[in-house]
């Protein structure tokens, strides 16, 4: 297992530098540069100039690089350019919100969606399988922002139960900032139950159609015994990562999310740093998104391998 926990870490490093040179390559190719993107209009070759050497693009590529990673390993992203002020505290600012938001809406639709997609598992082909079914299918072919503009209609315009849009001030406490988290996290809440149950679905119907769960129903055992002790824990093992896998590739909807309904979150703030040209800030942002990918696989892929015999003993 300690081989295991090693080899994992090892290849995160790997894919964490992969995707910081992807990032700051992809900076590099934009037309122009920074400082001039930046100024636009109001540029002269003054404030040009004492940009670039205060950015460093002065600098071959290749040593700027080496710089910037090498102070992102030591936590220090650089400062905004915009804000002028440090791009990890920025960051940590509003990942507390986002943090929040994605958590509110783990804590609800994963249940759900486990629930829901159980019942469609053993209910395959009958009614309640056929309206989860379209109710999945329906939640899966909506985009993020038309299920937020449908939430924001319904409850804010017209029943006028929720704010539209999250206002917040200096002096706004926790218990006043929480009606402005239930639109943004219902609207991730039903795009997250909506394809997860899914998987939990098609896991479920694989598991009661194996043969270990066909030898117990021969022998006579109840069906609710099977369902709890063979098929159950078998269907969700591979859930976890399928979970995992869905909700780190759902992550860029949470900056749709956070769009649509001014939600002061880090998606917020990337598309207000892409608007701005700030790149610090941008690439930070990028670098911090890449970590919790990360994170969310690994900690579900350990947790999968520690919870069945059968993977530790195959991945040594």
């Amino acid at each position: 297992m300690l081989a295991l926990i090693v080899r994992r870490l090892l290849l995160s490093v790997v894919t964490l530098t992969i995707v910081a040179v992807v990032v700051f390559a992809t900076t590099e190719l934009l037309p122009g540069d920074w400082a001039t993107a930046y100024f636009g209009r109001e540029a002269t070759p003054q404030r040009l100039e004492r940009l670039r050497a205060e950015l460093g693009l002065d600098r071959p590529a290749t040593e700027r690089f080496a710089s910037w990673f090498g102070r992102a390993l030591r936590g220090d992203l650089g400062s905004s350019l915009a804000r002028k002020e440090p791009v990890l505290g920025l960051i940590a600012s509003r990942l507390q919100k986002t943090l929040l938001l994605g958590g509110v809406a783990g804590l609800v639709s994963i249940p759900l969606a486990l629930a829901l997609g159980i019942i469609a598992g053993l209910t395959r082909g009958r009614r309640a399988d056929v309206a989860i079914s379209t109710i999945s299918l329906i939640g899966m072919s909506l985009p993020e922002f038309v299920v937020g503009t449908v939430l924001i209609f319904v409850l804010s315009i017209t029943l006028q139960i929720f704010p539209a849009l999250t206002v917040v001030r200096a002096d706004t406490s926790f218990v006043d900032f929480l009606p402005n988290i239930v639109l943004p996290a219902a609207t991730l809440t039903i795009v997250w139950v909506a394809y997860i149950l899914r998987m939990v679905r098609t896991t479920m119907i694989d598991v009661l159609a194996s043969e270990y769960v066909e030898m117990a129903t021969l022998k006579g055992i109840p069906r609710a015994r099977v369902v709890l002790r063979h098929a159950l824990p078998n269907a969700l093992l591979p859930t976890i990562n399928a979970i995992a896998l869905m909700l780190a590739a759902l992550l860029g909807g949470v900056v749709v999310i956070e769009t649509v309904f001014n939600y002061p979150g880090v998606g917020l703030l990337l598309v207000t740093a892409i608007r701005n040209r700030d790149v610090p800030l941008i690439q930070g942002i990028a670098i911090t998104i890449a970590v919790m990918y990360v994170t969310i696989n690994l900690v579900a892929d350990l947790l999968t391998t520690s919870l069945d015999p059968r993977l530790r003993s195959l991945r040594g």
